[in-house]
């Protein structure tokens, strides 16, 4: 029955769906894309903040279709677990293709990238919102949907940490310009990502049946904002990811025009990704301990707003380093404090999702758990596509402009690297994070489920 024990090997097969998802291909698309897109694909500030804003209004449609159709599909090997393994290999083909850079003209670029970024987010969709949704047929017993909850984020900040900290060392052994460096990775990392998407898909059970709306009915994404926790936990979701957005996105800005590129001490490189590395193998420990943190607190509730504090802390006093490599290891110090919080609530947010994907059962007689999962998934790809489109205004917005390099791509024109940009640069690491977690905080008080 769904409330026996689920093994050990089922929990590291569905961590292996977020080490790809989130280890792998969100992790690159977040702190590589927007300086790959304008420092080595050559698109413009404006073209890189369009295309990710464009894709977020594909995903707004998308992400609750595919929810929805997940809830009514029938197959042999289940609900949700067919997505992921048919879904396994264009996953990975699609992401590879997309850090490739064709010898093509600035028109020719943009319908390729374009088309190839709407393809990714359509497959991203297709694979995680599935994916997400498994977390409520896989079993009934609360302990066990928390621990599961944990598995995912331990494998997601885990590959996340092995992902970061090796692209530097993968650039230099690969060798050659940055277009080919790029499309390696590409390479390499894809068909990691669609190997671990093939096995969660294989090795997980679908142990309860949904109770099926047989057919299409508005009143479905009605219900979805009758239901109080949703609305508050969705918001919630979006915070989060706005809140990691900001900080993943911009952290290769800060290398190239806080830092004047990356700090080598001895034998050891420390680049954005490096850097960033750091928080996500902290993100690992923490999102381990979240469930008996959360059982010390007492509810998911308020570790969540414990969480979001101390993001709201340590997100303020990285705004007062100043900016020199001399300060490295304090800058990393105030990342680790940060990721603390940051692992901490991860996991609690996909399993408070299972928690009203149940109240949504319970209150409108029909199982909703792909559109409501869907939410999340759809939270997660507009947070990191809104800050990293938002970073580009923004540096535009403080000075920043474009100029031509030697074979013809747009790169900054470091003349315009100006005290202004530097210090929005930080701000939009700091600053503005600080906000979004407050607010965060805020919104998981005001959630009305009390587990």
């Amino acid at each position: 029955m769904a409330t026996t024990k689920c093994s050990l090997k089922e929990k590291i097969a569905y961590a292996l769906g977020d080490a790809a998802a989130g280890g792998i291909t969100w992790k690159i698309m977040s702190i590589a894309f927007p300086l790959f897109f304008t420092d080595v694909f050559g698109l413009s500030f404006a073209d890189a903040a369009a295309l990710m804003l464009l894709a977020r209004l594909f995903d707004v449609v998308t992400d609750p279709i595919m929810g929805s159709l997940a809830d009514r599909t029938q197959s042999r090997w289940g609900t949700y677990r067919p997505w992921l393994i048919f879904g396994a290999i264009p996953f990975g083909l699609i992401f590879a293709l997309l850090l490739h850079t064709p010898d093509l003209g600035p028109v020719g670029k943009r319908i390729y990238t374009y088309t190839l970024y709407l393809l990714m987010m359509a497959i991203y969709t297709a694979v995680n919102v599935p994916y997400g949704s498994l977390l409520g047929v896989m079993t009934d017993d609360d302990n066990e949907k928390n621990q599961f909850s944990s598995f995912r984020m331990v494998g997601a900040y885990a590959m996340g940490f092995i992902t970061l900290l090796s692209l530097p060392y993968i650039q230099k052994l690969i060798g050659g310009t940055d277009a080919h460096q790029y499309t390696i990775i590409g390479i390499i990392f894809g068909s990691l990502a669609a190997v671990m998407t093939l096995l969660c898909g294989l090795f997980t059970k679908e142990r309860i049946k949904p109770k099926r709306a047989e057919k299409y009915s508005f009143s479905q994404f009605v219900n979805l904002f009758k239901n109080r926790p949703w609305v508050y936990l969705t918001l919630a979701g979006l915070c989060t990811n706005f809140f990691n957005g900001f900080r993943y996105a911009v952290a290769g800005y800060i290398f190239s025009y806080c830092l004047g590129g990356n700090v080598t001490l001895g034998s050891f490189i420390i680049n954005f990704s490096v850097f960033m590395a750091f928080g996500e193998v902290t993100c690992m420990i923490f999102g381990a301990l979240s469930p008996a943190f959360t059982k010390r607190v007492g509810s998911k509730r308020l570790a969540f707003i414990i969480a979001s504090a101390i993001c709201v802390v340590f997100s303020v006093a990285f705004f007062f380093v100043p900016m020199s490599p001399k300060y490295i290891w304090l800058m990393i110090a105030l990342v680790v404090l940060t990721s603390v919080g940051v692992g901490i609530y991860s996991p609690l947010l996909w399993s408070m999702y299972a928690d009203v994907a149940d109240y949504a059962t319970e209150k409108f007689g029909t199982s909703s758990t792909g559109l409501i999962f869907s939410s999340g998934t759809m939270a997660q790809k507009l947070g990191g596509a809104i800050s990293g489109s938002l970073i580009a205004l923004f540096l535009g917005l403080a000075g920043a402009e474009m100029i031509r390099n030697d074979v013809g791509n747009l790169i900054i024109d470091p003349a315009t690297v100006t005290d202004s940009v530097r210090t929005m640069v930080w701000s939009l690491f700091s600053l503005i994070p600080a906000g979004i977690a407050l607010i965060m905080g805020w919104l998981a008080f005001k959630f009305p489920i009390k587990k």
